[in-house]
Order: structure tokens, then C-alpha cells, then sequence
């Protein structure tokens, strides 16, 4: 199974599929943890521009999960996923190898908490530089019109995880 996970930087999406990877026994798959890489190996320009496709850390992300789903590993994928360009490819990565699919959409509705979290947010990725509230508050991002589950991280991530675990045990 993948798990699509998408939401604004700092509502909690690496913690939460940290957790729900670790309770399924899936795999995380990060697609920060990519682009630092890229960014490091200067295949990405040092100001964040990409030299060549605009979507690599993507795309490597989509036959990553493609091949781990193949080998039977339930796979939560970590990104912004800001358009439905990006949560139609995670399900075409899905659907090439007859995987089953959950989207989840993940919010912090309390604007002060999600503030608090990107202000005092770090990089734990040489290369990645996080964003800065105003950065986060004016980006690109589409609410899902399709997803299977949103999951709220205002009060903090336990609940948000259970609710993921038991939807993905449904689906099993």
C-alpha cells in the first residue's frame, strides 16, 4: 500500500509518517531527504533552482515507491504535494504495480501553533532549507479535492497517527 501524505511545511508530515511507518512497518519516503541529496551532489543550483526537470526529487520519489510497493514494503510518502498533478503521479505509482492507495491530507488548523512550528523549525537535511512563515503562508498549494483522509495536527500528532494506522488496516 502507499500512503500519500500531503500538507503545508510545518503541520507535522515527517513526524507523523515517521510514527505511521514505524507502527505499519512501512517505509518513509521522503522527498526532502531527495532533494537534499540532489541539492548536495550540485545537481540542484545552490539557491534552490533546479538545473535540469523542475520535479526530479519527484519523479525519483514515484519509481522509488514503485519499486518498494513491488517488493510488497507499504510505503508513506512524505511531501508537500502541492497540486493534483503531483497525487495523480503517487497514484499512478500505485496503480502500476496493483498497490492500494490512501491520501491523506494533513492541516494544523490553529494558524498561531503552525506558526510557532515553522518559526522555530530547522533543517535536519544538509541541503534543505526550510521555509519561513511568510514563505509558507503565500505557496502554491491546492487543497485536495479527493483525499481519503484529512487529519488534523493542531493538538499534536498521536491521535492524527491512530487515525492514519486504522485506515490503512482497513484497507489491508
Amino acid at each position: 500500500m502507499l500512503v500519500v501524505l500531503s500538507g503545508l511545511p510545518g503541520v507535522g508530515k515527517t513526524t507523523l509518517a515517521c510514527a505511521v511507518a514505524l507502527r505499519v512497518g512501512g517505509i518513509h519516503l521522503r522527498i526532502d531527504t531527495i532533494e537534499a541529496a540532489m541539492t548536495e551532489s550540485g545537481m540542484v543550483a545552490a539557491a534552490g533552482g533546479w538545473d535540469r526537470v523542475p520535479d526530479s526529487g519527484y519523479q525519483v520519489g514515484y519509481a522509488l515507491a514503485a519499486d518498494l510497493l513491488r517488493s510488497g514494503h507499504v510505503v508513506v510518502a512524505d511531501s508537500v504535494n502541492p497540486f493534483a498533478i503531483t497525487r495523480q503521479a503517487w497514484a499512478a505509482a500505485a496503480n502500476k504495480v496493483s498497490a492500494g492507495l490512501l491520501r491523506v491530507e494533513i492541516v494544523c488548523s490553529d494558524a498561531e501553533e503552525h506558526r510557532r512550528r515553522v518559526e522555530l523549525r530547522t533543517s535536519d537535511l544538509a541541503g534543505l532549507v526550510v521555509p519561513t512563515w511568510e514563505q509558507v503562508q503565500t505557496r502554491d498549494y491546492a487543497p485536495w479535492d479527493a483525499a481519503d483522509l484529512q487529519v488534523d495536527t493542531a493538538a499534536g500528532t498521536d491521535r492524527p497517527v491512530d487515525y492514519v494506522v486504522a485506515a490503512i488496516a482497513r484497507r489491508r
